[in-house]
């Protein structure tokens, strides 16, 4: 068995992630575009059959960490303590809206730009952080996050300037129309449920909960396991995604249950599902630079994927925004040439023996 502490573990997650974040702009593209609007499926049962699978598999992961005791941790860490579970109702919400405008996003927007403007959910996390979990950022870090905005700005006036003169552009052919200013939007509003779920999420699972004994005297207990948050977050997820389902207004409400379900659809399901579970993986056993710099390459593998699947044309204008962006993401997490040079020469002074081009093993990985 692979030691988690080993850095190619480490590799691995990164290669993963990468694979993840890629494949499911490209098939969630792939499924949305150039599809009339009877063809199209419904995004909610999309949502519902993932996290249905995520609360499978995070049972089972759960089952197979407390060594075949999973009723017993859902007893300690559900049924006597609801008002503890029902704390992830709050993200499981966001979660919904993240993931159903993202839909709407991949509908309107080509994968290069949906892919690009999506990073934003980096500045929107950092700011999300000041607020709720009060952390404080270099000034280097805020002059990276601007310069991520600006990138993301360069790429949308980039795609703007696509030649739309065809005659036959503005006609109706049956296909589900798509409005970048719609996607945009939508981009924006995900990246900010994704900021709030996710600090909310982080705060939520790094406090310990209290409880009271039978003496009516309140004590803490160890933080929620990674695994058993991620089944109360499934499970109201679906819970959310099925009173949703029953509220569908429109041409969606005469589709039957995954209409429109074909096998890259369930690429898409496997895809999703998989992926929560293993962000969760990269909290527990990485940091973030990884998740940075996996970020960073699938914003480029998705990209030149783009280019054989679909054809997306890529100017020069937007090669120079995505490079602005993957420069940004890169320094964020990383300290600047110059700041690395005076790290080693400070560390020399000391006489400090550290092995500064080894990989940093944060608080998570060593658990």
């Amino acid at each position: 068995m692979m030691n988690t502490s080993d850095p190619s573990f480490r590799m691995l997650l990164l290669g993963l992630m990468v694979v993840q974040n890629s494949f499911v702009v490209l098939f969630g593209r792939y499924t949305r575009a150039d599809k009339t609007t009877e063809e199209l499926y419904v995004v909610n049962d999309l949502i519902l059959i993932c996290e249905a699978l995520k609360f499978i598999l995070a049972c089972a992961l759960e089952h197979n960490t407390t060594n075949g005791k999973l009723m017993k941790s859902v007893k300690e860490n559900i049924i006597d303590v609801p008002l503890d579970a029902l704390k992830i109702l709050i993200p499981s919400m966001l979660y919904l809206i993240q993931n159903s405008l993202l839909y709407v996003a991949l509908s309107n927007l080509s994968a290069p730009l949906f892919q690009v403007t999506y990073q934003s959910k980096l500045l929107t996390t950092a700011l999300v952080s000041v607020v709720m979990l009060q952390r404080s950022y270099k000034f280097k870090q805020w002059v990276c996050l601007c310069l991520l905005g600006l990138g993301v700005a360069i790429v949308v006036l980039g795609e703007k300037k696509e030649p739309k003169d065809d005659e036959n552009a503005d006609k109706d052919d049956g296909n589900a129309e798509q409005s970048i200013t719609v996607g945009l939007i939508s981009v924006t509003i995900a990246c900010f449920s994704s900021a709030l779920a996710g600090v909310y999420f982080e705060k939520v699972l790094k406090k310990p909960t209290m409880i009271t004994t039978e003496g009516g005297q309140e004590k803490t207990k160890n933080p929620v396991s990674l695994w058993m948050r991620n089944i109360q977050m499934a499970f109201f997820s679906v819970i959310i995604a099925l009173i949703n389902g029953q509220l569908v207004k429109g041409p969606d409400a005469d589709k039957p249950f995954m209409h429109g379900f074909t096998v890259y659809v369930w690429i898409v399901v496997v895809l999703q599902a998989g992926g929560g579970l293993l962000v969760a993986a990269v909290i527990k056993y990485a940091d973030n630079v990884l998740k940075g710099l996996a970020t960073g390459v699938s914003v480029v593998t998705a990209t030149i994927c783009s280019m054989f699947f679909f054809s997306t044309p890529l100017t020069g204008q937007f090669a120079f925004g995505s490079a602005i962006i993957l420069g940004s993401v890169y320094f964020f997490t990383n300290d600047l040439p110059c700041q690395n040079h005076e790290s080693k020469i400070e560390h020399k002074a000391s006489g400090d023996d550290v092995e500064l081009n080894q990989p940093l093993v944060t608080s998570s990985s060593k658990s």
